[in-house]
């Protein structure tokens, strides 16, 4: 008999959660005094934050776009999470001065754009598979909802309750009304949270019928495109798979199209089963995880292969060179990961957020904060990008015109505290692991859990539980999926893992006392990974993974002509901790063949057997490729 689809656990409050020294902490704390005042001041130059004061007329620079809405949006609500953990005194002032801006700018009937205000007034609600408006309703939802926690202040999310209202009078399957839902996805996942916060189920309703209504027939943009006089059949993006409305999405059986898109519907149909118990909801979550993650995953963690459109391909297609893996849609996996977990608590889910995180969502921004990825691919050729261009770079940059990545790799960081730990009735979870500490209750008593650890770089994890009196709980301890030989330690005796764990956790159910220790030992050899065969790029190639940190090779360590090294299978790898490279790290080193190119003057082919000679190669973690001198860059190498 199936178990009943619910939100089992809920993650413990960023506030709730402290973070000290070590990997994470410096993440956080440049997000908050560098990478936060850099983006506001960019969404001042660029005109985003003067937008609000709907000062713009025709013909002056800095026409307020259709999705700057949502950058503004995104920016206050990391700004909202790194308040509600960290006092700043200038950061409130501006965060203060948005709001206002923003209250003030909603109309008498509860519209709240700031491009259909002042630019296109006539044009509301007439193209909603392209103009954003829905979903830049959605991002300031979330900022609404993150503000209102952090601080109190109930205007902003006043003010997004009447937009909200405004919106579920204009759309919906009743009678007069508007059968259109968001062309990009991001206002579902946004109302459940808006319903959460405020308790009306209205909001929640309103969710689920945008999320129900995707995909029926007759197309609602079909419908729309008519009535703006133009042909459907001359959808820019060539189908309705690329927003995920080609199928209702019960039907939908692979991820499809826009890879953001994707994940924050899938995000908010993750939400909704959780709320609703809807199973079938739950049932297709869990084919399209399948899909995406054993077929159209990197190793990286990153998401959406193909910089046409953005998008998913077809399974296994996996290009290197030409990845796209949109910051946006890491970002939009680890939202999507995180409520799995909230549903049911699988390593699997666990085991894609932590890898996302560490690798393909953290090479977006450089380790100073200043500057950003749109695209992060596996492998580059600096020269050969001057004859593509695009997104793809050697080098972070300061913004975007489209600028979605920037600050929602802000807000990401600012509120990673409330992915670390998660809390049920009588079960509290330690999805990751990083050195600071947690206060929660569970069974209605008070515990405060102290974690010691120097994770990614070590393995060893210590928890030390204080209670005021003892309690009985399970407290389950995520094991990764990458780590084959685990060891638990229960106040200094060993407990074996084969009883204790169960879908990726060590799950130790007692009664607890005060400063009961659990000790969690993760050896973190370095490993060859391979890729399926079917991934045709990885043919034959090698990727090194430590713990969760997936490395590569650059031109800094390795010289040019990356593509040229192997890795013979027999090669010794070692790791070792450098305290003075990309901020501390620890870097793997080991022999591997080069070919010798005298052998080749004056030859484009030669036959196939060639002298090669040794080399030692030097693997750095991913997530800090491209800060330092601009040059190639490779992941998947060569195996000898």
């Amino acid at each position: 008999m199936a178990s009943k689809v619910e939100r089992r656990f809920v993650p413990v409050p960023l506030n709730k959660v402290s973070l000290r020294d070590g990997f994470w902490a410096r993440r956080v704390e440049v997000n908050r005094t560098v990478t936060l005042p850099v983006q506001y001041e960019q969404c001042v130059a660029t005109g985003r934050i003067a937008a609000w004061r709907f000062e713009w007329k025709p013909g002056m620079p800095n026409e307020p776009h259709i999705f700057w809405d949502s950058d503004v949006a995104k920016w206050l609500e990391a700004a909202a999470y790194s308040l509600a953990a960290h006092p700043d005194a200038r950061l409130r002032t501006q965060a203060e001065g948005l709001v206002d801006l923003i209250v003030k700018a909603q109309q008498p009937d509860g519209y709240l754009n700031t491009h259909f205000t002042v630019v296109e007034p006539a044009k509301r609600w007439t193209n909603l598979r392209d103009c954003h408006e829905l979903y830049c309703a959605g991002h300031l939802t979330e900022a609404a909802v993150a503000w209102h926690r952090a601080t109190g202040d109930r205007r902003l999310l006043n003010a997004l309750r009447r937009y909200a209202d405004h919106i579920g009078s204009v759309f919906g399957p009743e009678e007069g009304k508007k059968r259109g839902y968001p062309g990009h996805e991001e206002l579902e996942l946004a109302l459940v949270k808006l319903y959460r916060a405020t308790g009306e189920a209205k909001y929640l309703r309103l969710s689920k019928y945008f999320v129900d209504e995707r995909g029926r027939r007759p197309h609602y943009f079909d419908l729309e495109a008519q009535a703006r006089g133009e042909a459907p059949s001359r959808h820019w993006a060539g189908g309705y798979d690329y927003c995920q409305a080609h199928l209702p999405v019960r039907e939908q059986t692979t991820a499809e199209g826009h890879a953001v898109r994707a994940m924050y519907l899938y995000s908010a149909m993750t939400d909704l089963a959780a709320e609703t118990g809807d199973a079938t909801l739950w049932t297709a979550c869990k084919r399209l995880w399948r899909n995406v993650t054993e077929e159209r995953m990197y190793v990286t963690g990153a998401v959406g292969s193909a910089a046409q459109g953005e998008r998913f391909t077809c399974d296994y297609d996996l290009p290197n060179e030409a990845a796209y893996a949109e910051t946006c849609a890491a970002i939009g996996l680890v939202f999507w990961a995180h409520r799995m977990l909230q549903v049911e608590r699988d390593g699997r889910y666990a085991d894609v957020m932590e890898r996302a995180l560490y690798n393909a969502v953290l090479s977006g921004v450089s380790l100073d904060g200043t500057r950003f990825f749109y695209a992060n691919p596996l492998a580059l050729y600096p020269p050969a990008l001057r004859f593509s261009p695009g997104v793809l770079s050697a080098t972070r940059q300061e913004w975007y015109g489209c600028a979605c990545c920037p600050p929602n790799i802000a807000r990401l960081i600012a509120s990673l505290r409330e992915y670390m730990y998660s809390q049920g009735r009588d079960e509290v979870c330690v999805h990751l692991y990083a050195q600071g500490s947690a206060e929660l209750e569970v069974t209605g008593r008070r515990l405060a859990l102290a974690q010691e650890t120097n994770y990614p770089w070590d393995g060893a994890v210590r928890l030390t539980l204080g209670l005021e009196e003892p309690a009985r709980f399970a407290l389950a301890l995520r094991v990764p999926g990458w780590c084959r030989k685990a060891r638990l330690k229960v106040n200094g005796r060993a407990a074996p893992l084969g009883r204790a764990a169960a879908k990726g956790y060590a799950r130790v159910r007692r009664l607890w006392q005060d400063g009961d220790c659990v000790e969690l030992e993760l050896p973190m050899p370095v490993e060859r990974i391979t890729a399926h065969p079917k991934v045709r790029s990885d043919a034959g190639r090698v990727a090194l993974q430590r713990g969760p940190i997936v490395y590569c090779l650059e031109e800094a360590d390795n010289g040019p002509d990356l593509n040229d090294i192997s890795l013979p299978r027999n090669a010794a790898l070692r790791a070792r901790y450098e305290q003075d490279t990309l901020g501390g790290v620890v870097a793997v080193t080991g022999h591997g063949r080069r070919s010798n190119l005298t052998a080749w003057r004056g030859s484009l082919y030669r036959p196939a057997r060639t002298a090669t000679k040794p080399v030692t190669i030097r693997a750095v973690p991913y997530c800090t490729w491209a800060n330092r001198k601009p040059g190639e860059m490779l992941v998947w190498i060569r195996e000898a």
